[in-house]
């Protein structure tokens, strides 16, 4: 069935799903992986039907919700969230494993404590408004919820044309760009995830994120310090608290850009940021809008 699809991929450069048509026509071709790959000996590749499926999803929730907006609460300029409910399973998250720092606190219901948070950068439905509280549909998560109007911000032009896709089981990353009827495949590449191992690695949340912001040099501390500089991040694009696509990290004292690490495409190691090829992460940084960008994380 692989063998199939790749030779219908190859001569025709098109997917199908009821709704969806991807086309590949590369906007940037260095490090393009092809469809199925091999790292080692694990067979690997893009998952074009979860990807199908998603952008569906996605489209069928900007047409039902009226008004669409984003979490925000990114080094807690928010404030920092309630206390849950019930027990976090560690210090530091939820029993779903989102964070309490940079978290949005999920109420099911007014005037009781939260049960839950959400991941700061979610892209949410806004369904009401009532005494200092919105009410929302965060896409990636079940049900609707009430959180402190201060963590919401609504967006007056919905994302519409640009969508990031990173897989966290293939370590890869793909643009796409939307026009007309099509999605065009505009870059194939592989990238690094957040490697799940605390204090200080986080793996890169699953979820539907707007591009918050972005920043030519994103500079990293020293593991066990709030305020030694180890380094920087090229070409730095943020969808979630601490979560960047960025290039290669540079250690100091060395300042010059590195473009490409053997790591890319093996197995989570950021601390929760997706890593890339540095003239890849420029390619995004200057591809992407903030507040008009989507980026989706699957598994």
């Amino acid at each position: 069935m692989k063998k199939i699809a790749l030779i219908f991929l190859t001569l025709f450069n098109l997917t199908f799903s009821a709704e969806v048509i991807l086309r590949k026509e590369l906007s940037y071709e260095k490090y393009t992986l092809d469809h199925f790959y091999k790292y080692k000996n694990v067979d690997r590749e893009f998952q074009w039907k979860k990807i199908e499926d998603k952008i569906s999803n996605i489209e069928n929730f900007k047409k039902e919700y009226a008004k669409i907006g984003t979490l925000r609460n990114f080094r807690n300029s928010n404030g920092n969230p309630a206390q849950l409910e019930s027990f976090l399973t560690s210090p530091e998250r939820d029993k779903y494993g989102v964070r309490r720092h940079q978290g949005i606190p999920l109420y099911e219901s007014l005037n009781k404590k939260p049960i839950r948070y959400g991941w700061d950068g979610s892209f949410v439905g806004i369904l009401d408004e009532k005494d200092g509280f919105v009410k929302i549909k965060i896409e990636s998560i079940e049900g609707e919820w009430w959180t402190p109007k201060k963590y919401v911000k609504q967006i007056s032009n919905t994302p519409t044309d640009k969508l990031i896709f990173i897989d966290r089981k293939n370590q890869n990353i793909v643009t796409l760009q939307k026009n007309n009827s099509e999605w065009l495949i505009r870059s194939m590449n592989p990238a690094t995830t957040g490697l799940d191992r605390l204090p200080h690695n986080y793996p890169t949340p699953l979820g539907t994120f707007v591009i918050q912001d972005k920043k030519p040099r994103m500079n990293y501390l020293k593991l066990g310090s709030s305020s030694q500089i180890a380094g920087f991040a090229p070409h730095a694009t943020r969808f979630s608290g601490g979560g960047y696509i960025h290039g290669i990290p540079v250690e100091l004292p060395r300042t010059s850009i590195i473009e490409y690490s053997p790591t890319l495409g093996s197995t989570p190691r950021s601390r929760m940021c997706v890593r890339n090829a540095s003239s890849h992460a420029k390619y995004v940084y200057d591809w992407a809008k903030p507040l008009n960008t989507l980026l989706i994380v699957i598994e």
